[in-house]
């Protein structure tokens, strides 16, 4: 024995494999049994397939938009017991698609402030000082109503104006996409629906910079209600200059 044990641990002398155990009759039943039921259960089988030809699951998106119930949130938007949405637009879509009417919604106020501040500082007689053209125009000569001073703007000056405008629109988009600004991205991507990303255009001054975000939340909701105001009140200034008397107790521009 002692000689045989030797031998086997020489070099060159590698121990035999050990064989697999031998199956008996029930066992090979067994197995084709359950190839068998595999093979006749269609279920089973559409689904061994699936699995092995199923392709891999997409990742998730690695950014979260802002919710729904955080856009409605801010600002209070509840009228006579309910969310004041009468033709059902907070339901559209996704959060991607209610953040999109938001940034939209947050635009079109600031214009509207603007368009009304401008229409009512002509209309009471404040001009600048100086030439609006070089042939002679003086911004003093410039109507006081509403659409006689855009119409006294020359067609070059009204295409600055919208060439400026679009030139803001596009780098806001591109600057929001490509970088963080204030810690925040897009606004489709986690970023707060409103905020320009133009550099030096949001906030130039920093004064939110030492804001509170309980502060900055009530900034946001105050500027979109008079946003809104001013949409409401720029759309009764044009109707009345277009239309005499379609504004109850509003006076001719």
């Amino acid at each position: 024995m002692e000689f045989f044990v030797t031998l086997r641990s020489l070099p060159g002398h590698s121990s035999p494999e050990p064989s697999p155990p031998s199956r008996t009759k029930s066992d090979w039943f067994r197995i084709r049994q359950n190839q068998g039921t595999i093979h006749n259960n269609p279920t089973l089988h559409s689904d061994a397939a699936a699995s092995e030809d199923a392709p891999a699951a997409p990742a998730a998106p690695s950014y979260t938009c802002i919710t729904k119930a955080e856009i409605m949130s801010e600002p209070n938007t509840i009228e006579f017991g309910s969310v004041w949405d009468p033709l059902g637009l907070a339901e559209l879509g996704s959060d991607e698609t209610l953040a999109w009417f938001r940034h939209a919604e947050v635009k079109h106020g600031r214009v509207a402030m603007a368009a009304f501040t401008g229409w009512a500082v002509v209309g009471a007689g404040l001009t600048l000082p100086g030439d609006l053209t070089r042939e002679g125009l003086h911004f003093a000569d410039i109507p006081k109503a509403g659409l006689a001073a855009w119409d006294a703007v020359p067609g070059i000056g009204k295409v600055q104006m919208l060439i400026f405008a679009g030139l803001i629109e596009f780098h806001d988009e591109i600057f929001a996409a490509k970088s963080k600004f204030g810690g925040d991205g897009h606004y489709l991507r986690g970023g707060v629906p409103g905020r320009n990303a133009v550099p030096g255009l949001y906030d130039p001054f920093g004064l939110s910079s030492k804001r509170s975000e309980a502060a900055k939340a009530r900034g946001r909701s105050v500027e979109i209600k008079n946003g809104r105001l001013a949409m409401i009140g720029f759309m009764g200034l044009y109707a009345q200059a277009m239309i005499e008397g379609s504004v109850p107790f509003q006076p001719n521009p």
